[in-house]
Parts: C-alpha cells; sequence; structure tokens
C-alpha cells in the first residue's frame, strides 16, 4: 500500500518552478526529500499538501518555523481550540494531556502567548497540533531549522515514538543530509524543481549517481551528526 501521486507541479509568474513528478510514499515509511536550498522543497511539499487534500487524504504539514503557524497575539489554548474546531473535534483534556506528553510538553501551561516559550517547545506544540487527529501523511518541513542538534534530535524521537505503531508516513524535507541519512529508510535528492534521484538511503550514500547528490554526500559528514 502507498500514497501515489502522479504529475505533480508548479508554476510561479508563467514560469514552471516544479516540473512534473511523480511520488510513491509507502504507508507508514520514514523517507527524506533533501536537496540544496533553492531547489523546491518547500513548493512540492505545498504543492502535495494542496493534491492530497483535494483528495480527502489526511495530511498535516509542519512549517519550518513556528512563526509561520502561531499567531504572536493569541494564547497556546485559543490555538488548541481553533485547531479542534477546524478538524470538527469537541475538547477533549485527555486527548490534549496524552499529545502535550508526548511531545515532551506536559505540564506546561497553555494560558500563555507562544513567545513565552522557547523555539524548541514552540515547534513541538506546533507538531502536536499536527498529529491531533489520526494522519496518513505527516510533512516536517527543515524541522531543525530553528533548534540546536540535541533539541532537534530529540524532538525526532518524540515524534518517531508517537506514530510508531499507526500507519501515519513521515516525510522529512530538509537540506541536511546528515539529518535524512539518520532518519529515513529511503532518499530522494530535488534539484531545480526535479527529482533526480530516489533510491534506498544505504544505496544512495554509498553511490550517488548525479553530481548534485555526490556533492551533497562529499560536504557533509553525515554519520557523526547527532541528529
Amino acid at each position: 500500500m502507498a500514497i501515489q501521486i502522479n504529475g505533480l507541479s508548479a508554476s510561479r509568474a508563467g514560469r514552471l518552478i516544479l516540473h512534473p513528478t511523480d511520488l510513491t510514499l509507502p504507508v507508514g515509511g520514514r523517507i527524506g526529500l533533501v536537496g540544496p536550498s533553492g531547489s523546491g522543497k518547500s513548493t512540492l511539499c505545498h504543492a502535495l499538501v494542496d493534491h492530497l487534500l483535494a483528495e480527502s487524504i489526511a495530511v498535516a504539514h509542519v512549517p519550518q518555523s513556528p512563526d509561520e503557524a502561531l499567531d504572536p497575539l493569541r494564547r497556546l489554548e485559543f490555538h488548541w481550540r481553533q485547531a479542534e474546531r477546524a478538524l470538527g473535534l469537541s475538547h477533549d483534556r485527555e486527548r490534549q494531556r496524552t499529545l502535550l506528553a508526548a511531545l515532551g510538553l506536559d505540564g506546561r501551561p497553555l494560558n500563555v502567548r507562544p513567545w513565552e516559550w522557547s523555539r524548541g517547545m514552540q515547534q513541538r506544540f506546533v507538531i502536536a497540533l499536527a498529529l491531533l487527529a489520526p494522519l496518513e501523511l505527516l510533512i516536517l518541513d527543515e524541522p531543525t531549522s530553528a533548534l540546536d542538534p540535541i533539541i532537534a534530535a530529540a524532538t525526532l524521537d518524540l515524534v518517531d515514538d508517537h506514530i510508531a505503531n499507526t500507519d501515519t508516513t513521515l516525510l522529512i524535507v530538509t537540506h541536511d543530509l546528515g539529518l535524512a541519512a539518520t532518519r529515513a529508510e529511503r532518499l530522494m535528492v530535488l534539484s531545480e524543481g526535479r527529482i533526480i534521484e530516489d533510491a534506498a538511503t544505504e544505496d544512495l550514500l554509498s553511490a550517488p549517481a548525479t553530481a548534485v547528490t555526490q556533492s551533497l554526500v562529499a560536504h557533509r559528514n553525515w554519520a557523526e551528526l547527532p541528529c
């Protein structure tokens, strides 16, 4: 079983910025989408989310910065209730407690504004919101960009633990080959709006076929990174 997408593309100002792309995302898989800045990773994410929502597939996208998801003038409890309403869920304190505990936020008061929490805590709160309802696909877009490596690794461990016994597919989108190599069983490399390689992680790292991937492998000491 897999989520299958054919011919996904995107244009801006009449220019094709994501070339027609076919994706196969295995149910429960851990996949890394890697590419340099400007390669089209975020564009692919947004196009993928729009396509899957139109197909009534349960998908959540966690942006690289919590600032994109949280209103600094609204308390965290407001964000939680709004997310529940958007999903058609009644308020459930036990579900809230369980999710926050799963992301290492148990006991934290929600009657505060986002900036009263650290960036790492804000990011984990946004991930908890994404996990409010059962998902077929969870997309983490540059999940470590605002976090130090130790907190980033701990956060991804918490996510993995929470979805381990579900069929949720995890797509980690990053420019960091070290992160993707240690978290994903399969890697896709994006360059200039095209997927230029798609292979099992070990195969891609041991025998990169394109110049872009060879450069990513050569300039990243991925094996020693804590993520």
